[in-house]
């Protein structure tokens, strides 16, 4: 009980069907789908725009670790 029944479910979407169009649900969906699209070309990036940041801050840290250790041998010579 409580459930939401297959019945149920192809009523609704006959009456959305009757109230709006066949035409008008298809623009909405693709309209969607193009939407869902973007969203997940966005996410991917903004994954990749982080990842080049931390590639970047890595190679930052590690001329600054190698700087430091030639500085270093030169304070031992």
């Amino acid at each position: 009980m409580g459930g939401i029944s297959i019945w149920q479910l192809l009523i609704v979407l006959v009456i959305i069907l009757l109230l709006f169009g066949a035409k008008k649900l298809r623009n909405v969906g693709s309209d969607l789908g193009s939407a869902v699209k973007g969203f997940k070309k966005a996410i991917n990036e903004g994954e990749q725009e982080g990842e080049k940041a931390a590639s970047d801050q890595l190679k930052h840290d590690e001329k600054r670790v190698i700087d430091t250790e030639v500085s270093k041998e030169k304070d031992k010579v």
